[in-house]
This record gives C-alpha cells, structure tokens and sequence, in this order.
C-alpha cells in the first residue's frame, strides 16, 4: 500500500467487530508509535494500550459517554511528558509534546488502516478524569484517546477543502 493511498483511505471508525487484534500486529502499532518522529529525540510521550474491559468502559464515560470507545478490542490513550520542558521549556510542555504524541498517533493510524483494523481520534474527554482513571504520574497528561478495532463497515470519505483554501504559496 503506498502512504499516500493509505492517508486517502482512512477513515474514522466508530463501530467495531467483536475480534481480537493479534499481538502480531499489535506489535506492528507500538513499533509505529515508537519510530515517530520526535522533538530533540527525547520522545515526550507514553502510550496506554487499554483491553480491560470496565476500564475501557470508564473512559468511554470520561470521554462524553462516547460509548463506541468501549466496544473497540483495543484503545490506545496517547500522553504527552512535561519532562521535556527540562529541555524545551514552556513551549515544549504545551507544544512540541503534543506535537509528538500526534505524530505518533498518526502513524499508527496509518499502520493500523494497512492492516485493515479501523480507528478514530478521540479528542472529547475529561481529561482530569482519564489521567486518574490510568493512575497517571503528575508528568503525564492524556491528551487523545484512540479506539482500535476492525471496522463494521467503512464510511464513505467526507468532503475536503480545495487546495487552494488549504494551502497558499508565498
């Protein structure tokens, strides 16, 4: 599958088969999150792979009642690493972190469509409520919540802007 291929056919996914992802692939996810590109290397990131199921249930809860979240096999909660401003500073707590835990997540999400599993960023959450609900140390902060699964079906692609309302060149 060429990226550009992958990138076009992705699509969110909120409904999920009841199947479990084989740890082969699973495998595949975290090697994605971890190759992604990062600032200054120091990776301020850290991923929670959730399959308990009450857990995922109480996320579903801190994110709205999004209660599709509970349904996927697997959920993913990206957190970005206040550690990075010892290097960064501000800029790179409330920044250059969040900029890596999304790249992070992108790539996965493409890895995750190659191997025909589904996915959806998850932005709507309590935040205060999931960083407890992990039990997270004070440096974490969970910034996006990613159900994994395989898709019941595949919506159709949603409109885009043109790319002249995307992009100007100066």
């Amino acid at each position: 599958m060429e990226i550009l291929e992958a990138i076009r056919e992705r699509r969110s996914i909120r409904n999920f088969q009841k199947k479990d992802i084989p740890q082969k692939i699973v495998d595949k996810l975290i090697d994605a999150l971890i190759w992604a590109p990062s600032a200054g290397n120091l990776q301020a990131r850290k991923f929670f792979f959730v399959k308990d199921a009450k857990l995922k249930e109480d996320i579903a809860a801190a994110a709205l009642n999004q209660d599709f979240i509970a349904e996927a096999p697997l959920v993913i909660v990206g957190c970005t690493d206040s550690r990075i401003s010892n290097k960064y500073g501000e800029r790179g707590e409330y920044l250059y972190s969040i900029q890596d835990v999304a790249a992070g997540i992108m790539g996965m999400m493409l890895v995750a469509h190659e191997n025909g599993l589904g996915t959806v960023w998850v932005g709507a959450f309590r935040e205060e409520e999931v960083f407890d609900l992990l039990n997270l140390p004070q440096n974490l902060r969970p910034v996006a919540i990613v159900p994994v699964g395989y898709p019941v079906k595949i919506p159709s692609p949603p409109p885009r802007v043109s790319r002249q309302e995307a992009v100007e060149f100066r």
